[in-house]
């Protein structure tokens, strides 16, 4: 028990967020295409499982085989796991996708769709290691086939969430929260925050925003969104989404989105510091401090 009053809160610097933008440009020039359910895809999930070992988290590689519009495929998350000292405590789930939407006609690199939260996550997963065991568990997900390949559905998107859902569901596994982060690295940040999340969840992101000085870069969305955190949210699991759907050429607009424009160019290590200081600002409010 020692160790948990000895753990400090958690903090993002800028080094954390620069180990991020350098582990979103590593997936990038390393891994573009990494659709689902292809080599490649396989090969991205290889790829961060060995960044983000570099942590000290306990990683491993979760393969399995789903159904897809075009057959069963081979997937595979990254999962890391961070241990509170506390044998009965609940979890606390992080969600970022890796993989980009199908690339049938030219490849992109999804920096900012994929890329930019699965650096944010790596470097996100040392800062928790630094700041020592706290009071809940902290699992993060890095997960395949959140894109769809034709429209979403049962057995389109979302593959690697709904792995995940079934996993803690037979594990007997207690979610405190299941936080999904999506498209966070964009220069001209504006963090939202969808409809269709946990009420209590979405007004505790909304106070860790203000008491970390961010809430002028955090506001509600005004349509819902079907993400990775969907599938935890549906299972009956408080969860909300963090992303930016403004990714385009002008405010307020989306054109880079699912386009080759989504490159590492528009991604930038001040935002991503932001992101990060505002994940960091949430797990402290959940109490895991």
């Amino acid at each position: 028990m020692i160790e948990l009053f000895l753990a400090a809160a958690i903090s993002f610097s800028p080094a954390d967020a620069r180990f991020a933008h350098e582990t979103a440009a590593g997936l990038v020039t390393n891994c573009t295409p990494r659709d689902a359910g292809t080599p490649e895809g396989l090969k991205a999930a290889r790829w961060i499982h060995s960044r983000a070992l570099q942590t000290g988290a306990a990683v491993h590689l979760d393969s399995f085989r789903a159904m897809t519009p075009d057959g069963q495929r081979a997937f595979a998350n990254v999962v890391a796991e961070i241990p509170s000292a506390n044998t009965n405590a609940a979890w606390i789930v992080l969600i970022s996708h890796f993989d980009t939407a199908p690339t049938v006609k030219r490849p992109f690199q999804g920096a900012n769709d994929g890329a930019s939260t699965t650096g944010l996550l790596v470097a996100l997963a040392a800062a928790i290691r630094r700041a020592g065991a706290g009071t809940d568990n902290v699992a993060l997900l890095w997960t395949d086939a959140e894109e769809c390949r034709v429209q979403y559905g049962p057995n389109d998107g979302f593959q690697g969430a709904r792995r995940a859902v079934a996993q803690f569901r037979a594990q007997g596994r207690r979610v405190k929260a299941a936080i999904g982060l999506d498209m966070l690295g964009d220069r001209d940040l504006h963090v939202t925050v969808p409809p269709n999340g946990d009420g209590a969840l979405k007004d505790l992101v909304f106070r860790a925003a203000k008491r970390a000085g961010l809430a002028a870069l955090v506001s509600e969305g005004r349509y819902g969104v079907m993400d990775d955190f969907t599938a935890f949210h549906e299972a009956g699991f408080p969860a909300v989404d963090l992303i930016d759907f403004e990714y385009g050429s002008a405010p307020g607009k989306n054109d880079y989105w699912h386009t080759s424009e989504d490159t590492m160019d528009k991604i930038s290590v001040e935002s991503l510091e932001k992101s990060g200081r505002l994940v960091a600002a949430i797990l402290n409010a959940l109490g895991r401090r």
